[in-house]
């Protein structure tokens, strides 16, 4: 029963393009240097005037843009420093495109403290609502990011810092993922127990932008960002084993990398070909969602963890199906790991992990 839901699982990622939109956002691979379906807009904001800066849209697409923004913008729709998403249909080859739009307000002068607002409106255009969605937190982050170089007088920096910026915006906080599936192929299921694990990640001999690749690929694998949101995750992410962790080491001297102190799962290996297959599509967006539904798979098998452990102090057959169980998820070791720390101020419930903990133990080396 526990294998064939799994199997079920793992297989709906797989077939996830055939059922979603995501195969639908003609995404050229990140390796060219023009992605023709991607585009940036920046506008100075002024009371309740939008003036053009710089943008990479048609002539004739940047007024309806400007027209959709001056609409937000009325309504309230825009609050500073929160990225908004939606669909906006636009005179370019792709007509209805996802639109992520943020302002960045200005400091108030002391002169004119209740002044309208003075800021910047940022957009960026490419692929879908859904697809721009999966990458809200990025998006936010990278237009931050440009904070400092607004800051210049009459932007004379728009050629050397904001321009450039603004273009890369598609490939620094969309594409890192899929970077690092082609960096390491199958070996994808190394970084995935790392992640769910708590395993620390060094990446040697390589530059500073595939460590910072690596570095927020485990960070989205991982369950923190959902903390706040769910309390077994909470629960999950904050769990840490007392043994002591080796790091994995990512040496990329070698193309393939070599992987050194590497450790994986039955659970980790069985969506290694999602990955590939997303990554072969050159599909960044149903990348995320198969990350997604890695997650939320982790996180229900979890619950059912937690569920089997409360029954099993008041019944030995739910202690016998909570070993099945273990058997079957291929996540056992990751899952009893946050389990004993979950449960570490329960006496009972420490023993039976205890008990799982062995019976696991004595079938890996069997």
């Amino acid at each position: 029963m526990f294998t064939s839901q799994t199997s079920s699982f793992v297989q709906d990622s797989i077939d996830v393009e055939e059922r979603d939109d995501f195969d639908n956002e003609d995404i050229p691979a990140y390796s060219q240097k023009i992605q023709l379906n991607c585009y940036y807009v920046i506008y100075l904001y002024q009371g309740t005037s939008l003036t053009l800066i710089d943008s990479s849209l048609p002539a004739e697409a940047e007024p309806e843009l400007r027209t959709y923004i001056s609409r937000r913008l009325s309504k309230g729709a825009l609050l500073g420093g929160m990225g908004n998403i939606a669909t906006v249909e636009l005179s370019i080859p792709e007509q209805a495109v996802g639109c992520y739009c943020c302002l960045l307000e200005q400091e108030r002068s002391p002169e004119q403290p209740d002044s309208d607002g003075n800021g910047y409106v940022i957009c960026f255009m490419g692929g879908s609502e859904k697809g721009l969605n999966l990458f809200r937190l990025e998006l936010d982050k990278y237009v931050q990011g440009l904070n400092s170089s607004l800051q210049a007088p009459e932007l004379n920096n728009l050629e050397t810092e904001v321009r450039p910026y603004l273009s890369r915006w598609y490939e620094e906080s969309v594409m890192h993922i899929h970077r690092v599936v082609q960096l390491v192929q199958t070996n994808i299921s190394f970084l995935l127990h790392a992640a769910l694990s708590h395993t620390p990640v060094e990446v040697i001999n390589s530059d500073e932008r595939t460590r910072a690749d690596v570095s927020r690929f485990i960070k989205a694998a991982s369950l923190q960002g959902l903390s706040q949101q769910d309390s077994t995750a909470a629960s999950l992410c904050k769990a840490m084993s007392e043994d002591i962790h080796t790091d994995l080491i990512i040496d990329c001297a070698t193309s393939p990398p070599t992987l050194s102190n590497s450790v994986t799962n039955r659970f980790c290996d069985d969506w290694i070909q999602a990955f590939l297959n997303a990554a072969e599509r050159c599909n960044p967006f149903l990348l995320r969602q198969i990350l997604e539904n890695f997650k939320l798979k982790a996180i229900q098998d979890m619950n059912s963890l937690k569920r089997f452990v409360r029954q099993a102090e008041m019944s030995h057959y739910a202690l016998f199906r909570c070993c099945q169980f273990l058997q079957s998820c291929g996540n056992g070791d990751v899952l009893l790991q946050n389990a004993r720390s979950e449960h570490s101020d329960s006496t009972e419930a420490c023993s039976i992990i205890s008990v799982l903990e062995e019976v696991i133990r004595e079938q890996t080396q069997a």
